[in-house]
């Protein structure tokens, strides 16, 4: 058996939970026994962003002991859009 963190944030809470599984498990797996999908319906059924410690990964990524899986939510605002709107505000002003 080994423990993972699996990790979600909103901008109101963030919630971390440890579940321990089999050698061998995956990123899903360890989303699947975290609950979070249950917490926090907006996660939906479908894909999801993650990674493992801010690294980009897919969900079927092996774990290792002691890992973070965090689960991401999508961009609202392209960052260089919302920076080039500033920048267009900005010049305005």
């Amino acid at each position: 058996m080994i423990e993972v963190e699996v990790a979600y944030a909103t901008p109101e809470r963030q919630e971390i939970v440890i579940v321990s599984l089999a050698a061998g498990a995956s990123v899903a797996e360890a989303i699947s026994a975290s609950g979070l999908r249950r917490k926090f319906p907006e996660l939906g059924m479908g894909e999801l962003a993650v990674g493992l410690f801010a690294k980009p990964c897919q969900m079927d990524q092996v774990l290792a002991p002691g890992d973070r899986v965090e689960i991401y939510r999508p961009l609202l605002n392209d960052p260089k859009d919302a920076r080039r709107q500033r920048a267009k505000t900005n010049k305005r002003g």
